[in-house]
C-alpha cells in the first residue's frame, strides 16, 4: 500500500507561530510554552500569544482571536487550552489557513467513548482543511539541533545537546529519560512526542526524520502500533536511506498491553507479531529504556556495516573471561588473530600476559608505560577483529584514566571500541570516554546484547517482493474445507486429490477413481472442528470400509443433532515429512499477516510460530522458515532427508499474496505437510471478510 505522507518541515522548523490559549500565569501550560519560545529557544519567527482576555503577554502583542492576527494563517498553532474548548480553537486555526496544530490538551480517547469522538472530530477538521493535527495529549516538539522547543516542558531550557539520534515516543515521561541522557554526552537532535495520534502518528515523523540529513538513527519508544502499515512504509524509508531504527515496544505482557491501552487509547497487536515485523523490516527491538539509549548511542557512532571478530580486551583475567563468555552466549564470534598480530603482542606484552584472544595484559598495564596503548593499536589493526570490548572491571584512578585516553586516542579508524565501564562512575577515564561520544555501556551482558544488535543489522538485507501475478478470486458461496481447497490449488498451493460425494455410494465410487487409502471428511457449515466431533476417518481401505464409515459418521453426527450431506474423499497422502501450519489472520495493529510454524500439536504445544507482512518474495520465505526455533527439523537429521525447503518457500509466497486483495479474513492451513519430496496442505479453513459475505 502507498502513503502519502505529509511536509512536516514548517512543523519541525516553523517560522510563525501563534500560542492559543497563551498566558504569563506562573507554570501554567500557556505560560511555560510561550516562554520555552521566546526565551528558551533561538527562534527568528514571528510569536503571535492568543487570549481575548491580554493586549500584551511577556511583553508580545497579545490578539482576541486567530482571525485577528496580522497574516492570517501561521505555519503552527500551539494549543494551550483546556478540553471543552479545544474543537473551537482548531476550527479557529484552520480558518485562517494554519498550517499544523501542536494540542497539548489531554482528556480525550484515554478517557472513554466521549474523549474518542472528540478525537474522531479532529480528524474530520484535519481532512476537510489540510491543517495537520499533532496530539492531542502531547508534551510538545523539541528541535533540540535548531533549539526550537514547541513544548511546555519545564525543563526545557536544559535541552541544549544536540545530536545525530532522532527520538519518536507517544508518552513524555520515558522520552524525556531518553533526552536527559545528554548527561551522558548522548544528544538527540529531534524529539516527537505523538500523544493519542488523532491526525499525525509515529510513522509520519520517522519518515521524516528519514530524509532529515541532520539524523542518522532513528530511536522509537512505541507504546502502540495505530497504523502499523503505515510505520513499516516509514520503517522502510528509513532502511533505504540507511538510516537504523532502534525501537522498543511496550506491552511485551498482557499488563503492558492494558496499560497502553487506558494510556493512549489504541489496539495493541501481539509481541510476538510485532517482534517478526521488526525483524522483517530491519528494525533493530530492544527490551528497557537503558538498551533503547545506550544502543541507540552506539549505532550512531558505528554506522551500519558488515562486522563480525570481537576482540576481548581487558588487563584482568576474570574480567576477560566473564566478557568472552557473555560474546559466545550472545552467539557472537571471538577473532581469531593473524599469527603477526600474536607475535606483535608478545614482543611488547611481558611473557605471563595473555595474547591470544581474550586479551589479557595483566597489572603489567600499571608499570609499563605505553604498553597497553601499543597493545591495543594491534589488537584493533588485526585483519579478523572488527570490534573490541574493553571491559573496565572497576576504577583505578590514574591507570584505567590513562586506558581510557588510549582508547580515545585510537578511536575513529575501521575498528569499533566499545568499552564497558563496571563501577566508579566519578572516574575521570569515564567522564573522559563520554566526553570524547565513545560512551561506555555499564555492564557486559548489555553491551553483548547490543553488539549482537549492531551485528545482526549490518548483515541485515530487505525482503524481496513477490512477482506481480494477481492472486486468484475467492469463490462464490460458501467456503467448506473442498471449496478451500479447490480455490489453494488454483492459487498454486498443493492440496491431495478429492472431491465431494452426497451419499455412501457415490463417496465409494469416487474412492475407486481416487485409490486407496482414503480419508472421508464431513462438509457441515459451521463444524469447523470435524474430528473432535466424529467427522473425520482416514485409512480407509476399499469401498466398503467407505460405506462403512459413511454410516458411521452420518449416526455419529446424528446424534449431535448435525445431518451430514456432504462429505470430502481425498487420497490419503502417506508420504513422510514434518507437519508444520501456514496462515493468514488480521491483526489489529498490522493488518493482514502471514504465519508459519511448526503444525500439528507443536502449534499448542510450543508455539513455535513466527510472522511477515504481507506479500513476501521467495528470499524472504527462506529467511521466514528460518526464523522458527525449530528450523534445524526441517533440515537433514540423523539420516533423515530435509524438507523441500524451495517449495515450502513457494507455498508460503503463493499464501502471502492471498492476504492482499482484502477478501479473506483467516486462512489456516494445519498441518502443511513438508517433506524432502514437496509440500502439501492436508487441511484448510478460509473465512471471508464481513464485507465479502
Amino acid at each position: 500500500m502507498a502513503y502519502d505522507f505529509p511536509d512536516l518541515n514548517r512543523l519541525i522548523a516553523p517560522q510563525s507561530v501563534a500560542v492559543i490559549g497563551a498566558s504569563d500565569r506562573a507554570h501554567s501550560v500557556g505560560c511555560e510554552a510561550l516562554i520555552n519560545l521566546s526565551q528558551h529557544s533561538d527562534f527568528t519567527g514571528e510569536i503571535y500569544p492568543v487570549n481575548p482576555k491580554r493586549d500584551t503577554i511577556m511583553g508580545l502583542k497579545a490578539y482576541p482571536n486567530m482571525a485577528s492576527l496580522p497574516d492570517g494563517g501561521v505555519d503552527v498553532a500551539m494549543v494551550c487550552v483546556p478540553a471543552d474548548r479545544v474543537l473551537g480553537a482548531l476550527r479557529d486555526a484552520a480558518d485562517v489557513g494554519t498550517r499544523f496544530a501542536v494540542v497539548f490538551t489531554s482528556g480525550f480517547a484515554e478517557t472513554g467513548e466521549e474523549g474518542k469522538l472528540i478525537e474522531a472530530e479532529m480528524q474530520v477538521i484535519a481532512r476537510a482543511t489540510g491543517m495537520r493535527i499533532y496530539g492531542p495529549n502531547v508534551p510538545g516538539l523539541s528541535n533540540i539541533n535548531r533549539r526550537i522547543g514547541l513544548t511546555f516542558s519545564p525543563v526545557f531550557k536544559d535541552d541544549k545537546m544536540g545530536g545525530k539520534i532522532g527520538l519518536v515516543t507517544q508518552g513524555g515521561g520515558l522520552g524525556r529519560s531518553f533526552i536527559q541522557a545528554s548527561e551522558r554526552n548522548i544528544g538527540i537532535g529531534l524529539w516527537a512526542s505523538t500523544g493519542n495520534e488523532a491526525d499525525l502518528q509515529l510513522g509520519d515523523f520517522i519518515h521524516h526524520m528519514a530524509h532529515d540529513p541532520d539524523i542518522s538513527v532513528i530511536a522509537v519508544l512505541a507504546e502502540s502500533l495505530r497504523d502499523g502499515p503505515r510505520f513499516l512504509t516509514a520503517a522502510q524509508a528509513a532502511a533505504k536511506a540507511g538510516k537504523p531504527i532502534i525501537a522498543m515496544k511496550v506491552g511485551q505482557s498482557e499488563y503492558g498491553v492494558k496499560a497502553t491501552q487506558s494510556h493512549t487509547a489504541a489496539m495493541a497487536g501481539s509481541a510476538a507479531v510485532t517482534s517478526a515485523l521488526f525483524r522483517q523490516h530491519g528494525i533493530v527491538e530492544v527490551n528497557d529504556i537503558d538498551e533503547l539509549i545506550d544502543t541507540a548511542a552506539l549505532f550512531a557512532r558505528a554506522g551500519i556495516r558488515k562486522r563480525k571478530g570481537i576482540c576481548v580486551y581487558s588487563f584482568s583475567g576474570g574480567t576477560g573471561a566473564l566478557a568472552a563468555d557473555m560474546v559466545g552466549s550472545a552467539g557472537l564470534t571471538l577473532a581469531e588473530f593473524a599469527p603477526e598480530t600474536v607475535a606483535a603482542l608478545k614482543n611488547i606484552a611481558p611473557s605471563y600476559a595473555a595474547v591470544d584472544n581474550p586479551v589479557d595484559l595483566t597489572t603489567a598495564v600499571f608499570t609499563i608505560k605505553d604498553m597497553n596503548r601499543n597493545c591495543l593499536e594491534l589488537a584493533a589493526k588485526d585483519p579478523d577483529t572488527d570490534i573490541v570490548l574493553l571491559p573496565t572491571p572497576a576504577n583505578y584512578g590514574g591507570i584505567t584514566d590513562l586506558a581510557a585516553a588510549d582508547v580515545i586516542a585510537l578511536a575513529g579508524g575501521d575498528t569499533l571500541f566499545v568499552p564497558v565501564w563496571m563501577a566508579g562512575y566519578d572516574a575521570k577515564g569515564y567522564t573522559a570516554l563520554n566526553e570524547a561520544g565513545i560512551n561506555p555501556f555499564h555492564s557486559l551482558g548489555k553491551a553483548a546484547k547490543a553488539m549482537k544488535r549492531l551485528i545482526w543489522r549490518g548483515n541485515w538485507q530487505a525482503g524481496d517482493a513477490p512477482d506481480a501475478h494477481p492472486a486468484s478470486a475467492l469463490p462464490e458461496g460458501a467456503l467448506d474445507e473442498a471449496a478451500a481447497k479447490t480455490f489453494l490449488a488454483k492459487a498454486g498451493i498443493p492440496t491431495p486429490r478429492g472431491d465431494v460425494a452426497t451419499g455412501a455410494s457415490e463417496a465409494a465410487t469416487l474412492a475407486n477413481s481416487l485409490g486407496y487409502p482414503v480419508v472421508l471428511k464431513a462438509l457441515v457449515p459451521g463444524l469447523l472442528h470435524k474430528t473432535e466431533a466424529g467427522g473425520v476417518a482416514i485409512g480407509l481401505a476399499d469401498a466398503a470400509a467407505v460405506r462403512a464409515a459413511w454410516g458411521a459418521m452420518e449416526a455419529t453426527l446424528a446424534a449431535q443433532d448435525i445431518t451430514l450431506k456432504r462429505g470430502l474423499v481425498e487420497q490419503m497422502v502417506t508420504q513422510s515429512g514434518t507437519e508444520c501450519v501456514i496462515g493468514l489472520h488480521d491483526d489489529p495493529a498490522f493488518g493482514m499477516v502471514l504465519s508459519f510454524g511448526l503444525g500439528g500439536i507443536f502449534v499448542e504445544a510450543i508455539g513455535d510460530v513466527t510472522y511477515r507482512s504481507v506479500p513476501i518474495g521467495p528470499a524472504e520465505a527462506a529467511r521466514m522458515i528460518d526464523d522458527i526455533r525449530g528450523h534445524a527439523l526441517l533440515g537433514p537429521l540423523r539420516g533423515r532427508k530435509g524438507v523441500d525447503k524451495a517449495a515450502l518457500a513457494d507455498v508460503l509466497v503463493a499464501v502471502s499474496k492471498l492476504g492482499v486483495p482484502g477478501r479473506i479474513a483467516e486462512l489456516d492451513l494445519n498441518p502443511v505437510l513438508a517433506g524432502p519430496d514437496g509440500v502439501i496442505a492436508l487441511d484448510a479453513l478460509i473465512v471471508r471478510t464481513e464485507n465479502d459475505k
